[in-house]
């Protein structure tokens, strides 16, 4: 469900997307899945043989692609907004590479209280 698209290398960096799938379990019960899909550079180790301009040198250069990577928030909770300020904030520190550790980053956001359905956010 995190790749409706299916999972596609591409040769250019792709923007962000963010959207929710609402998942039913076996006693009707909702969960609400909130994905923010990103595109990573990866090698690709099969590159051309030949650079602009030049011979073959019969050396294969490396190619950059992009790979998608997704963050998933799954809860019974409706709140889509927030969780999506909560997968922005993960997605800043794990691409700026911040010096904080993504385990106590999750933990913090893990222990916030929740105020009850229908109540003020």
């Amino acid at each position: 469900f995190c790749q409706p698209g299916g999972w596609q290398l591409s040769k250019e960096r792709k923007q962000p997307t963010f959207f929710v799938v609402v998942l039913t379990d076996i006693d009707s019960e909702r969960h609400y899945c909130s994905c923010l899909t990103f595109y990573e550079a990866e090698i690709n180790l099969q590159g051309t043989k030949e650079i602009e301009g030049e011979e073959e040198s019969g050396l294969i250069q490396p190619a950059e692609v992009f790979a998608p990577k997704s963050l998933v928030l799954v809860s019974r909770l409706d709140y889509p907004e927030i969780f999506r300020a909560c997968l922005g904030l993960i997605y800043t520190v794990y691409v700026d590479s911040l010096n904080v550790p993504l385990e106590t980053l999750i933990a913090n956001l893990c222990s916030c209280l929740v105020p009850a359905s229908g109540g003020s956010q």
